[in-house]
């Protein structure tokens, strides 16, 4: 019997899932127990009850100031602006990439450039974005979208460009005009591929996202994670870090969810 030919059950998939960040949480807690035995005041790996204490205030308690429950509002606050730059990411993927794709004219005009713009390191662009639109939503947005837009183009660009010419053949065959192709034919293929690029892009966003609110902003798990570093503020830092790895975990369960439910066809052949 070969390794490679082994493939577990659903029942233990699960359970090999959850061995990985079982043992990472079992050493954590082993450390920190014992730099805590050594320096009860230790603030590098604080114990999960100081982190529910200092948690329990921005969870509970209304802030005095801005009358807001602070972690609802950081949350809240991030989950927009991710939700709109990649609702923008992917209306604009999906209509760049469609046409790059579709027509070998446009491909071989606008490529170019749409390559030459997804090599620039978008964080090098974040002080031009704040310039240009100040150091409100937009620029924050605009950060993600130009970070992640170019490259959703390139890949579905390239996946419509990939596909057989059996069925481009057959279709014009049948009368069909190009917007027809692209509507009829190209769409349907390109919408799994769109879903699975933003699956992919999900890390990314999150890395931009929370640079820009670092810099600039006053609310946001961004914000609130470079506030509280100021004073070793860990007990709340590696649970706003676990909240995010959370939420980026679920949104990428229900976008792998949408693309199952909405193109069985698509994972199928997968297989």
């Amino acid at each position: 019997m070969r390794w490679v030919n082994v493939r577990p059950s659903r029942r233990s998939s699960i359970l090999l899932g959850t061995l990985p960040p079982l043992l990472v949480l079992i050493i954590y807690l082993f450390a920190a127990t014992a730099r805590h035995a050594v320096n009860p005041s230790d603030k590098i790996l604080p114990t999960p009850a100081a982190m529910i204490a200092a948690m329990h205030g921005l969870l509970m308690e209304s802030d005095p100031l801005s009358g807001r429950l602070i972690f609802w509002a950081d949350t809240l606050a991030s989950l927009e602006r991710l939700g709109l730059a990649l609702g923008i990411c992917a209306l604009s993927a999906l209509l760049v990439g469609m046409v790059l794709g579709v027509l070998p004219a446009a491909r071989a005009t606008f490529g170019g450039l749409v390559t030459a713009i997804a090599v620039i390191p978008p964080i090098a662009l974040l002080p031009i974005l704040f310039i240009v639109f100040g150091l409100g939503e937009t620029a924050k947005v605009a950060l993600i979208v130009v970070g992640i837009t170019p490259f959703l183009i390139r890949d579905l660009a390239d996946h419509v460009t990939a596909l057989p010419q059996e069925q481009l053949i057959k279709a014009q065959t049948l009368g069909a005009s190009s917007w027809q192709l692209a509507l009829r034919v190209a769409l349907p293929q390109a919408l799994p591929r769109l879903i699975a690029g933003l699956r992919l892009s999900l890390g990314p966003a999150w890395v931009y996202l929370i640079s820009a609110e670092a810099i600039a902003s006053d609310v946001g798990l961004g914000y609130r994670i470079f506030l509280v570093r100021r004073y070793l503020s860990m007990d709340i830092i590696i649970p706003y870090v676990a909240w995010i790895s959370i939420l980026a975990i679920v949104m990428d369960v229900a976008l792998a969810q949408l693309s199952r439910r909405g193109f069985v066809w698509a994972h199928q052949v997968s297989r």
